[in-house]
């Protein structure tokens, strides 16, 4: 059966659905064609309904939890991590309630949370550590989501003690709290107090084990600040003191650094120090004067910034880790932290620099935009910012932006067990190492929360899972 053919029966195979728009095309259609339709909301939801049914065929269920391993073939590599493991998964079957009402799927996620929480690190906050997309705070984050749906007794145990823990593993200097040797948004500070920035923000129960986290949130404002170094009329940031290699946009530079600062100087932690207020403030629009110095203008104004230094001035990444899709959160805050629309300025910029590239169709070099579709560096990062500048802009151009790059997503998937995986590169330097895994950040549960976030944008429906470092765009 052509690939095509077969791609089409897998997403109508538990659906009543009319055939998606670009699949109805005959095979003898030009490539070009059918990389123009656009497919419709009840075609993203058949594609992530397709991602859910090969994620169910790989599910290890014991008792009332289940787990997915990060990629099937190894069916004993089980990773908690919000980046690549089981989190990512819950957080798939939470979306999917909330944009179906089907009870099946809110059951799904209770019984991932469980295994969460029954996996645990019996004390301390394990090897894992405490970031948020590598550790603790990510799990928080996910149960926390989870016990607002489908609690469980279980469930909120776990969330105090790992309140507890996150703040008993800081280690202070001074007034500034460091946890592992690590600035950025995926494993460090930066992303540790994001997710207590939301726990807080979420949680406001009397007894909420996120209420004594004001001293932390003030310790690691002190410590990023005291992490930074100046370079021209600016400050840069690197990912650690051992790393040599700086990454200026958002996952581990400069831009994930400032717009955590610019989150902590509207937080109420830092109403109370107002000098340490005004520092936070400072220090986010000094990194932004970093980041428009070493930024590369085309003729019709579109902004980028290179992937790192020294040796990569020249490589230019385009989604959520180290391009324009994740680093134009920052200047959305700035806007916000500001009042000055000045910054509402660089968002377009940014976006016209991912539409020039080419992609999805094309890409000059394939160097920033390989062969990944992923939430961290491919196409479902691309489409999540221009979904989320959509609510801000209400533009129809950033809506069908958004559109093709997930048409190219869907065109990209793997049949298999009656759904659909993504088989993908996932770092850029081994192009040939391709899996197909489960997660979040680079597997088929990212690509299916990506999906019905497409569908509910095109049905005016506010999306549930939107991270802690996600900026609000409404």
């Amino acid at each position: 059966m052509e690939r095509r053919e077969l791609l089409k029966h897998v997403l109508m195979g538990s659906s009543l659905l009319a055939a998606p728009r670009w699949l109805a095309a005959s095979e003898s259609t030009a490539s070009s064609a059918v990389l123009s339709a656009t497919s419709s909301a009840e075609d993203y939801r058949a594609a992530a309904l397709a991602a859910e049914r090969w994620l169910n065929s790989v599910a290890q269920r014991e008792g009332d939890t289940v787990r997915w391993p990060v990629d099937p073939l190894k069916p004993k590599v089980v990773d908690q991590s919000l980046y690549s493991g089981m989190p990512g998964v819950v957080l798939f079957y939470l979306e999917l309630h909330h944009a179906t009402g089907d009870a099946r799927y809110l059951r799904e996620a209770q019984s991932g949370a469980r295994a969460l929480v029954a996996a645990l690190p019996p004390e301390g906050v394990g090897a894992a550590g405490a970031g948020l997309y590598t550790g603790l705070t990510g799990i928080a984050y996910v149960l926390q989501l989870v016990q607002e749906r489908a609690p469980f007794a279980a469930g909120q145990t776990a969330l105090a003690q790992i309140a507890e823990r996150v703040r008993g593993s800081a280690s202070w200097k001074g007034e500034a709290a460091v946890w592992q040797d690590s600035t950025d948004i995926i494993s460090g500070t930066a992303g540790l107090a994001l997710a207590l920035v939301w726990l807080q923000a979420r949680d406001r129960a009397s007894a909420s084990p996120w209420r004594d986290s004001s001293r932390v949130l003030r310790g690691a404002a002190r410590s990023l600040l005291d992490a930074g170094v100046s370079e021209g009329n600016g400050t840069k940031w690197a990912i650690s003191s051992s790393t040599p290699r700086r990454y200026p946009n958002f996952s581990h530079g400069t831009a994930g650094v400032s717009y955590t600062l610019a989150t902590l100087a509207m937080h109420p932690a830092l109403a109370d120090d107002r000098t340490l207020q005004r520092a936070a403030r400072e220090g986010a629009l000094s990194g932004a004067r970093y980041l428009d110095g070493i930024t590369t203008t085309s003729p019709s104004g579109a902004r980028k910034i290179f992937h790192s230094e020294p040796g990569n001035e020249s490589l230019y990444y385009l989604s959520w880790c180290h391009g324009p899709a994740g680093t134009g959160r920052l200047y959305r805050q700035l806007e916000r932290l500001t009042g000055d629309a000045t910054w509402r300025r660089y968002q377009p910029a940014l976006a016209k620099a991912i539409v020039e590239s080419g992609v999805p169709e094309q890409h000059p070099d394939r160097s920033g935009f390989w062969n990944n579709i992923s939430q961290c560096c491919g196409n479902c990062g691309v489409a999540e910012y221009f979904v989320a500048r959509h609510a801000a802009t209400r533009s129809a151009d950033d809506l069908a932006f958004a559109q093709r790059v997930m048409d190219d997503v869907i065109r990209r998937a793997t049949p298999d067990a009656g759904g659909l995986k993504w088989v993908q590169a996932e770092n850029r330097t081994s192009p040939d190492d391709v899996i197909a895994q489960t997660g979040f950040m680079q597997g088929a549960a990212g690509v299916g929360i990506a999906l019905l976030h497409m569908e509910g944008a095109l049905r005016e429906r506010r999306p549930l899972v939107v991270l802690p470092d996600s900026p609000s765009w409404t």
